[in-house]
């Protein structure tokens, strides 16, 4: 399969997502979609939003997952959880096709017959309006930062609204593309680092180039990129998190692979690993119809990756070291824009 001409797709997706004059996003429609049997709860907010359940537990083997969890809780001084129930709003579309997405490939389209445009104040205010909000507001996708405006929009709606107190504000980032330095301003990138509510995410897609290309369907090449991209969003000053996923048509090379992974994690900062959480890929509706023979190897080759990404944080950190919260692991360092 052809690899994806990702700075070509990113604009192409980049001008089917967003309104810039009337500062409008176009948001995916969750009623009739073939997302909408996954939900735990029915489409709200009109259709375009939809309840996620952040779970701790995860499966043997893999390590707890306290994003954004834990985050969420320190910053609004709730008490510790093992679940936040949070509001997910997902942009319409995405620069990268990863075979296990949860999201069907028509929402990720910028298709305006499966979405609707909407302000980050008409969002917010969708949000307001529901019974019972959850404190946490998800910006998800497809991938966010192709319109990386969309989150400076959102923070000003919260505080337009004067729910900076009440509400904390995620966004996850797939590490394709640098609009968030291309199309923000000094300023606004400052907002991004001193709203104080605010969590990132970003997500490595696979250990090494082979894994990378084979989730993403991107360049091989642009599994480096990942990593300067991070390093980049960590000099802004950010409260920043990372995930990684591990399938892989072949697992025999994660042995040697995965400590070379984690080297570059540590380039970036000596406690990145600390804060980044591997995700178990799990199968949704959605996936079924793309399954092969070859992704069902690789559902079961993660376990392998995961027994390695297990020695490596082992071998590297004290078992006190690793019971920090990962909010409260530093990664302090010269703020940068």
């Amino acid at each position: 399969m052809k690899a994806i001409n990702t700075d070509r797709f990113s604009a192409q997706m980049r001008r089917r997502s967003v309104d810039p004059e009337r500062r409008r996003v176009l948001l995916a429609d969750f009623r009739g979609s073939e997302q909408e049997p996954d939900l735990t709860e029915p489409p709200n907010c009109g259709g375009l939003g939809r309840i996620r359940h952040f779970r701790r537990a995860t499966s043997a083997g893999w390590p707890d997952n306290p994003l954004p969890i834990d985050p969420a809780a320190r910053a609004l001084g709730l008490a510790q959880a093992d679940q936040q129930r949070t509001q997910a709003f997902q942009l319409a579309s995405c620069n990268w096709r990863c075979w296990y997405c949860f999201v069907p490939f028509d929402l990720l389209n910028g298709d305006e017959s499966k979405g609707r445009w909407v302000s980050a104040g008409e969002m917010v205010d969708l949000y307001c309006a529901e019974h019972d909000p959850p404190p946490v507001i998800d910006l998800t996708g497809g991938q966010p930062d192709l319109v990386p405006e969309w989150v400076v929009w959102t923070m000003d709606a919260i505080v337009e609204r004067e729910l900076e107190d009440q509400c904390y504000l995620w966004s996850d980032d797939n590490l394709s593309n640098d609009y968030l330095w291309r199309l923000l301003s000094d300023a606004e990138r400052e907002r991004l680092a001193t709203f104080r509510n605010y969590g990132r995410v970003g997500c490595f897609k696979g250990y090494d180039e082979a894994s990378f290309a084979f989730n993403t369907r991107a360049e091989s090449s642009l599994f480096h990129q990942q990593f300067d991209l991070m390093e980049r969003l960590l000099a802004l000053g950010l409260d920043l998190y990372a995930y990684a996923t591990f399938t892989t048509p072949d697992a025999r090379d994660a042995a040697e692979a995965m400590p070379r992974f984690v080297d570059r994690l540590q380039e970036i900062h000596e406690y990145l690993p600390l804060r980044t959480v591997p995700l178990e890929i799990r199968v949704f509706t959605p996936v079924l119809g793309r399954l092969k023979p070859v992704h069902e190897t690789a559902l079961q080759n993660q376990q392998h990756a995961i027994d390695a990404w297990n020695r490596e944080i082992e071998s590297r950190f004290s078992a006190s070291v690793r019971e920090v919260p990962i909010w409260k692991v530093s990664l302090r360092r010269t703020r940068s824009v």
